[in-house]
């Protein structure tokens, strides 16, 4: 039986490409982000309760929901915020119960890919927690570059979740992602050596 590891980071810390370095080391992912945007597609019962407690202007044109309508909406209001929740969340943990369950009785070990792990008090639904670990500077930095946000912007969103060092207190084990891609790859490769997930027999291979 395969093992199951909540991945999580904090935003700007470089989760989705730890997601990907592991997928490349044999690991299947099931991915938060993905279920969730599943769980309320064109023609879904998800979909299709968001309208019935939102109205007819959540669906768009294309009948997808309106993200920018309902961001509006459930980021001022604390009740439909709950609401949209109640509909998405059970909906999301089934379909990720279910690739989980598929990929454990294939035998492979499964990353459960989750941003708000420790928000979402997730951990014990997991064998053990990984985070992707970078300082609060650079997370703000970095979401500065990418999203193109001011530095206020970037600060807001950085502290709208647990912060980052209370996070690595509560995780199993910190893979830092505060230098460059290469020490990123050899940090993580290091962890699953250790960890027994890889030998140092692939790992030479790897690097030749």
């Amino acid at each position: 039986m395969g093992k199951v590891i909540g991945l999580t980071g904090g935003i700007g810390t470089g989760k989705s490409t730890v997601s990907n370095l592991l997928e490349v080391h044999g690991f299947k992912i099931v991915d938060a982000d993905v279920a969730s945007r599943e769980a309320v597609e064109k023609g879904s019962e998800g979909l299709q309760q968001i309208k019935q407690v939102f109205g007819d202007k959540a669906i768009d044109q294309n009948g997808e929901m309106d993200r920018k309508y309902i961001g509006e909406i459930v980021f001022n209001d604390a009740k439909k915020r709950k609401e949209l929740n109640q509909i998405v969340h059970p909906i999301v943990r089934e379909i990720m119960d279910e690739q989980k369950e598929q990929y454990l009785s294939e035998g492979y070990n499964v990353i459960m890919d989750i941003p708000l792990l420790f928000e979402n008090n997730l951990q014990d639904t997991v064998d053990e927690t990984w985070l992707v670990y970078a300082s609060e500077s650079i997370q703000v930095e970095r979401l500065m570059e990418r999203n193109d946000l001011s530095q206020e912007e970037a600060k807001a969103r950085v502290y709208s979740q647990i912060s980052i060092d209370k996070k690595r207190r509560m995780a199993d084990h910190v893979i830092d992602n505060r230098g460059t891609l290469l020490e990123l790859k050899q940090n993580l490769e290091q962890l699953l050596m250790d960890e027994g997930y890889i030998q140092q027999a692939d790992y030479n291979q790897e690097e030749e």
